[in-house]
């Protein structure tokens, strides 16, 4: 029982599409993480502004989300295209 070439591309994209989600979603969960912490830090030392940091803070995890969503359209690629 030998693998083949097809088997082995098969083989070849769905670790690369594994590698891909997991190493792709690490930056966006830390990122808004790191968002989320100083945003409420800011919002302890100024109550008044919470509705502006409150925005302000979704725009950037929104923007950092983004990241994310294109592993995961490469890894998805990866499954069904290759």
């Amino acid at each position: 029982m030998a693998i083949e070439g097809a088997e082995i591309i098969k083989a070849s994209a769905f670790l690369g599409a594994g590698i891909c989600m997991g190493l792709g979603a690490i930056g966006p969960g830390v990122g808004e993480g790191y968002a989320a912490g100083r945003a409420c830090e800011a919002i302890g030392k100024n109550p008044k502004e919470a509705g502006l940091l409150t925005r302000t803070m979704l725009v950037g995890q929104a923007v950092t989300e983004s990241t994310g969503i294109y592993s995961l359209v490469i890894s998805l690629l990866l499954l069904f295209v290759v």
